[in-house]
């Protein structure tokens, strides 16, 4: 028999309630259970004691035993320490973008470092070049001043 750790459903309309269990994996969502092993409530603040409440020890024996837990209570024991964090992926690999997309992605972005580059590299010599007709200017006007 294949044993899960996950969340019943209790509660009224739009105020959910959930006990954490552990039940045979063929059994429906709120049907019989094997045994209760603690609550959650999202309807508290976060930081309320009574959002999560777990029997930490009847948790690790049924995880020695090999009870799965789901996604969310295993990110719940992740969150307290009893089992190694879930790993969350917000985005699938399948939504990257394939290769050939992704080298004109960096085509672009290089044609754009090139383009700044060059921009301020116009800038530049255009200010040298300020520079200079400045000091030609300057020593030409000594020059007059001199003659």
């Amino acid at each position: 028999m294949s044993t899960k750790i996950r969340l019943a459903r209790h509660g009224a309309k739009k105020r959910p309630y959930y006990h954490i269990v552990v039940a045979d994996s063929r059994m429906p969502r709120d049907g019989r259970y094997i045994e209760r092993v603690g609550s959650y409530n999202p309807m508290v603040p976060k930081d309320h004691a009574d959002r999560l409440v777990i029997k930490e020890d009847r948790i690790k024996h049924w995880l020695s035993t090999g009870a799965q837990p789901t996604d969310r209570v295993a990110r719940f024991l992740g969150n307290l320490g009893l089992m190694a964090k879930f790993e969350y992926r917000e985005s699938p690999k399948r939504s990257v973008p394939k290769a050939k997309a992704q080298e004109r992605v960096k085509e672009k972005e290089e044609a754009k470092l090139a383009a700044e580059e060059a921009a301020k590299q116009a800038i530049e010599d255009a200010k040298a070049a300020a520079e200079k007709a400045a000091a030609d200017a300057k020593t030409a006007a000594e020059e007059a001043k001199s003659e």
